[in-house]
C-alpha cells in the first residue's frame, strides 16, 4: 500500500497526497521514504508547471508518528549513532527536495500542521490553509528542542525572529486566523473550496513563462542566503537577463496587451 497518491486535478497541476489519514499522515519512514521519492520524479515531470500538497482527511500532516515510525532503509549492521543521522537525513532532504524543485509548490493545508508537519508547509512556497488548519511547534511540548527540519530558519524569515521564538519556546497552537496575520499562510478560505483555490493560484502561475516561474522561485529562495542586498540584486539582475535576453516573452507581453489578449509565452 502507497501512503503517498500523485494525480493530475487540473492541466499543469500535479497533487501530491500524504494518504495515511488513520495516523493524520504522520511522519513515518513508510511515508516519508515514498514522498521525496514522489517529489523527486514529479519535480522531473516536464508537463507540470506547480505542485500542490496535502494531507488526506481532517489533517495535514501530524509530524513524527509515535507509535509506529516505520523502518529506516538502508541500516543493516549500523549501530544506533548511526541508524539516528541516517534518520535526520532522510527527513531532511524531504524538505531540501520541496525546496530544490522545478515547481512551485503549493501547501494546501488542509487541518493540523504539527511539529515536523508544521517544517513540511514552510518548506513550499505558498500555503494556503483551511478554516480548522492550526500550526505547533511540538518538540519542545515533548520535551525535545522545537528546532527541527528547517524550522528556526524558516519560520524567522517567515514571521520575524521575535514571534517565531515565542511559538517554538510555548509549544503553542497558532490557528489558521493568526497564520494569516503574521505571515504563516497567504489565505484562509473554507475546507471545502480549499483545492479549488489552490488550483486557481496554481492555474494563474502556470501561465505564465517558464523560466520566469523557476528563476523566481530560485531567487527567492537564494534571498534567504544572500550576505547583502547588492550581492542578491545582482543575482535577480542576471536573472532577469537571461530571460530576456534568450526568449521572446517580453515582447509578446507588450503584443498581448495592444491586443488585449492573454499571452502565449513560449520561451
Amino acid at each position: 500500500m502507497s501512503f503517498v497518491q500523485v494525480e493530475r486535478p487540473q492541466p499543469q497541476v500535479a497533487l501530491v497526497t500524504l494518504d495515511r489519514p488513520e495516523r493524520m499522515n504522520a511522519m513515518a519512514f513508510d511515508v516519508m521514504v515514498p514522498l521525496r521519492e514522489a517529489l523527486e520524479a514529479v519535480s522531473g515531470d516536464n508537463e507540470v508547471r506547480v505542485v500542490v500538497l496535502t494531507g488526506a482527511g481532517s489533517a495535514f500532516c501530524s509530524g513524527a508518528d509515535l507509535e509506529d515510525p516505520g523502518r529506516v532503509p538502508a541500516i543493516d549492521g549500523l549501530t544506533l549513532p548511526t541508524i539516528a543521522l541516517r534518520s535526520m537525513e532522510l527527513l531532511d532532504n524531504v524538505i531540501l527536495t520541496l525546496r530544490r524543485m522545478h515547481q512551485p509548490v503549493i501547501a494546501a493545508v488542509n487541518g493540523p500542521a504539527i511539529g515536523g508537519g508544521f517544517c513540511l508547509a514552510l518548506a513550499c512556497d505558498i500555503r494556503i490553509a483551511a478554516e480548522s488548519t492550526y500550526f505547533r511547534a511540538a518538540g519542545i511540548s515533548n520535551g525535545l528542542t522545537a528546532s527541527e527540519l528547517g524550522i528556526s530558519y524558516l519560520l524567522p524569515r517567515i514571521a520575524g525572529a521575535a514571534r517565531a521564538a515565542e511559538i517554538m519556546l510555548t509549544g503553542r497552537d497558532v490557528d489558521a486566523t493568526e497564520a494569516e496575520r503574521i505571515g504563516v499562510v497567504s489565505q484562509v478560505v473554507a475546507g471545502d473550496v480549499l483545492l479549488d483555490e489552490c488550483y486557481r493560484v496554481a492555474a494563474r502561475i502556470a501561465a505564465y513563462s517558464r523560466p520566469g516561474v523557476e528563476l523566481t522561485k530560485r531567487m527567492l529562495s537564494a534571498s534567504l542566503d544572500a550576505s547583502s542586498l547588492s550581492a542578491h540584486m545582482n543575482h535577480e539582475g542576471i536573472a532577469q537577463l537571461f530571460v530576456r535576453l534568450t526568449t521572446h516573452n517580453f515582447e509578446e507581453a507588450v503584443a498581448a496587451r495592444k491586443d488585449k489578449r492573454a499571452p502565449q509565452f513560449q520561451d
